[in-house]
């Protein structure tokens, strides 16, 4: 009976990884589709905006669900220090490190949105940027450490995930671009003295 509770404790270990990688890319992605304004404007920003914080709050409630489950699980053989401290696991030192630092990146980014509502905008956008980070070492950690990434269909989902978060960073830096472009543009030249 014991066997069993423990393979399913590592199975809800697994899936939480799996939904919470999900949902970390889809904030990301839905972030910078938001921030580039490429999907249109129909709908109202106050929802884009709201939609990308329930996807990540709900993404670091999987990491932290993740996180205790594997803690839990004798056969993970992760204790506290792991979970807390990065470089001190001896199964997998790299891959659960990144992991650790993907998690300290997601609190940073969920937990920081009120310096932009106190007018500190550059606080919040370089906060904000560690996502990027953040979520590549989270995708990192489930290629090293994740016990399905072996299977084609894990890697063929992880790359889907690498694919969609690419897409959208690329048409962020498009929008960037675009928007500097047009900015000099509108600029009046101005007259030497």
């Amino acid at each position: 009976m014991v066997d069993r509770m423990d393979q399913w404790v590592g199975y809800l270990n697994r899936a939480s990884g799996i939904v919470a990688s999900i949902l970390i890319v889809a904030a990301l992605g839905w972030g910078f589709f938001f921030s580039s304004r490429s999907m249109g404007t129909r709908l109202r920003p106050a929802w884009w905006l709201d939609l990308h914080n329930w996807l990540g709050g709900t993404g670091l409630i999987f990491t932290v669900i993740h996180v205790g489950l594997a803690w839990s699980d004798t056969n993970a053989g992760i204790g506290l220090q792991q979970i807390v401290v990065p470089g001190t696991s001896t199964l997998d030192r790299w891959g659960i490190t990144w992991g650790v630092l993907a998690f300290y990146s997601m609190i940073a980014v969920v937990f920081t949105t009120w310096p932009r509502r106190l007018g500190h905008r550059t606080l919040w956008r370089i906060v904000h940027l560690t996502s990027i980070v953040g979520t590549g070492l989270a995708l990192l950690h489930a290629y090293v450490s994740g016990s399905d990434a072996t299977h084609l269909i894990f890697r063929a989902g992880l790359l889907v995930l690498v694919g969609f978060a690419t897409y959208a960073l690329w048409l962020r830096i498009l929008g960037v671009m675009a928007g500097r472009s047009a900015d000099t543009k509108r600029r009046p030249a101005r007259s030497s003295p």
